[in-house]
C-alpha cells in the first residue's frame, strides 16, 4: 500500500532550536544599516514560542519614533516579539527560516520607525 495515496501535500516542519532561532534573530537585527539602527530608541526585541493570536509571526507593540513627543519619558521599552514555532511551520529548510526570520524582524522594525502595514506592502514587505 502506497501510504502518499490521498495525500496531496505534506509539510516538514523545520525545528530550529530556541538557542539558534535566538541567534537569527540578533543576525537580522545586526543586518539593519547602522544608519537606522541607530535611531532605535527605547527598543527590546524578544524571541518567543507562539503568539497571542493565531496568524501571528512577530508584534510590535509600543509608541512609533514617529508618534512620540516630549512627553514621551519614562516609559518601559517597546516591545518587538519574534514568534519561533509559527515561522519554523512555514518553512522548508533553515535557509527559508533565515529568510523569514529576516523579513518579520525588518518589519517589526519598520513599526518601530512609524511606517504601517499598508505602505511596508507598498514597499514590498
Amino acid at each position: 500500500m502506497d501510504l502518499r495515496q490521498g495525500v496531496t501535500s505534506f509539510h516538514l516542519v523545520v525545528d530550529v532550536p530556541r538557542e539558534r532561532f535566538e541567534e537569527l534573530v540578533a543576525d537580522a537585527l545586526d543586518g539593519i544599516p547602522a544608519e537606522l539602527g541607530g535611531y532605535m530608541d527605547n527598543v527590546a526585541v524578544f524571541v518567543e514560542d507562539l503568539p497571542p493570536h493565531r496568524g501571528l509571526l512577530g508584534l510590535y507593540e509600543g509608541v512609533p519614533l514617529t508618534v512620540r513627543g516630549i512627553s514621551y519619558s519614562g516609559r518601559m521599552p517597546d516591545r518587538i516579539s519574534i514568534y519561533r514555532r509559527p515561522i519554523c511551520a512555514m518553512c522548508h529548510s533553515e535557509d527559508e527560516v533565515v529568510e523569514e526570520v529576516r523579513r518579520v524582524v525588518v518589519h517589526e522594525v519598520a513599526h518601530h520607525f512609524g511606517i504601517d502595514d499598508p505602505r511596508l506592502r507598498e514597499l514590498g514587505w
